[in-house]
């Protein structure tokens, strides 16, 4: 007899949590990106967020980069569970992942070096996409133009501030 009660009520559970409103997408408009690249400063590297909402659990977070060719940028391993997703909207430049952190200092949840020895070189190009795991050091070596991207952050830690 137990059995019978038991099997009816695990598809009642799965039933009900179908039937569950799942949380409304988020739309971030070409618009929306532009507009707010544009309001970027030019003088200095932006790393900004555009959106970052709660996806049940955990968040994610869309950045928008501009990355000057006269502005170098430090090498740096972020101290977090969060991997980056960079999709390369303009610009091209050289980017080093892995390896080892040179003149490594602490910098709040984050480590910077002046360089990386010893890691992967890869160019990158317009409409490329990157994805950098988790504690893994990345740097651009060297730009061959000014660089803008949009940044994607799974955050499992849930630290990221909601807009």
């Amino acid at each position: 007899m137990r059995k019978t009660v038991v099997i009816p009520l695990v598809v009642l559970f799965a039933l009900s949590m179908l039937a569950q409103t799942p949380n409304p997408a988020t739309d971030v408009s070409n618009a929306d990106i532009q507009a707010f690249l544009k309001a970027l400063p030019r003088d200095k590297v932006s790393d900004l967020p555009i959106r970052v909402v709660d996806v049940g659990g955990y968040q994610v977070g869309i950045f928008a980069v501009f990355r000057p060719k006269s502005v170098p940028g430090d090498a740096i391993l972020h101290q977090t569970k969060r991997t980056e997703i960079y999709q390369i909207l303009d610009g091209s430049g050289t980017l080093v992942t892995g390896g080892t952190l040179v003149d490594a200092h602490k910098d709040g949840a984050n480590v910077r070096g002046s360089r990386i020895q010893g890691g992967v070189s890869r160019k990158v190009f317009k409409g490329d996409v990157i994805i950098i795991p988790a504690y893994l050091p990345h740097w651009w070596s060297s730009l061959d133009s000014d660089l803008t991207y949009l940044i994607t952050r799974p955050d499992p830690e849930r630290e990221m501030k909601l807009k």
